[in-house]
């Protein structure tokens, strides 16, 4: 019961920080998600929850999945066929992992995943607020 407490809490705030956030931030929070759920996926490992495995396994996946599928593709550019191609290898490679109840596969996704996230997480502020502009720019000519 006092699990089921923490978890409506949890859910909670990271609603809150989702209305709260800018598209930058819900990127970041959607990394450190899937990073979450494949910490999550070996702990059932080492403890043989194989069920719990897979649940943390197909959400690290979707999550993967979502920031594929968001990807920009109006601008041309090596980066984002290079993230695209990069996304789909982490969630065959999650494929693999669950299959193969392998735990190194899940640390090879991740040191994938974080050097992704740490430079996203680095991207100047001046640099941000200058893309909402020109996105914003591009939807009012678009209209």
């Amino acid at each position: 019961m006092f699990k089921r407490g923490i978890n409506a809490y949890q859910k909670g705030n990271i609603k809150q920080q989702v209305a709260q956030a800018d598209p930058h931030q819900i990127t970041l929070m959607l990394m450190q998600g899937a990073l979450d759920k494949m910490a999550y996926a070996k702990g059932c490992m080492e403890r043989k929850d194989f069920e719990g495995k897979s649940v943390h396994l197909s959400k690290a996946s979707a999550i993967i999945v979502n920031l594929r599928d968001t990807l920009d593709f109006s601008v041309e550019s090596e980066v984002t066929d290079n993230l695209f191609a990069l996304y789909d290898f982490m969630v065959n490679r999650l494929t693999d992992a669950h299959v193969q109840n392998s735990q190194s596969i899940i640390d090879e996704v991740i040191s994938l995943m974080l050097p992704i996230k740490t430079a996203w997480a680095s991207i100047p502020e001046e640099a941000k607020q200058q893309a909402y502009e020109m996105q914003r720019q591009k939807q009012q000519s678009a209209v």
